[in-house]
């Protein structure tokens, strides 16, 4: 089986098809309000209705309210709920759906061992002073060899030129938001194109 891909950041609902039909696996939307990426309820729910059931749909919430991220599950019926924020253990447990956990990695900071998780899957992002991902900054891949990555979806800094290189890993998904983008928030279908099939072809 090819690696899975997440398109995250998606604002629009041709971007979101426009991702379904190039083999997308899972499409992430956005609630963190400060976000060029943030998603209305209303918009959220459009874009939910036009995937339907060809692709998994995960949230993304950045220290948000437990109450809103359950109305959130509910009411979109999300596939994955993705913690980006600085959420405890308690925060992520107890849910209907599996929980993703992002964990910030400075770019050349190296891990000795995958930590830990109370989450189903870790998302390992590259870290930014200023936001919790979409950063669009590279990290090196190659100290991740070693690790075995079947619970781990690879984000920061992937485009379409390194998105083979990515999944050659074999982690659970690769993930994508500014390296698929023309601007924040809007896919560039060529790019979101190249990304897809680079990171399925990878062996």
């Amino acid at each position: 089986m090819s690696v899975r891909v997440k398109i995250c950041g998606v604002t629009r609902i041709e971007d979101a098809v426009a991702a379904v039909e190039c083999g997308a696996d899972i499409i992430g939307l956005n609630f963190y309000p400060p976000s060029p990426r943030f998603l209305s309820a209303d918009r959220a729910a459009e874009i939910r209705r036009a995937i339907g059931g060809r692709a998994l749909v995960a949230g993304v919430f950045v220290n948000a309210a437990r109450g809103l991220v359950g109305r959130c599950v509910s009411e979109l019926a999300l596939d994955f709920i993705q913690f980006h924020g600085d959420e405890d253990d308690a925060m992520l447990a107890g849910w209907p759906v599996p929980t993703i956990r992002a964990l910030r990695l400075k770019a050349g900071e190296a891990l000795a061992e995958l930590p830990a998780m109370a989450a189903d899957y870790l998302l390992l992002d590259t870290f930014h002073p200023g936001l919790y991902g979409g950063s669009g900054r590279p990290r090196a891949l190659e100290g991740l060899r070693r690790f075995n990555l079947s619970r781990v979806i690879l984000s920061g800094g992937l485009d379409p030129a390194n998105a083979a290189a990515a999944a050659a890993l074999a982690p659970y998904a690769v993930d994508v938001a500014s390296g698929v983008e023309s601007a924040p928030g809007i896919k560039d279908p060529s790019r979101l194109r190249s990304f897809i099939a680079n990171a399925k072809s990878a062996r």
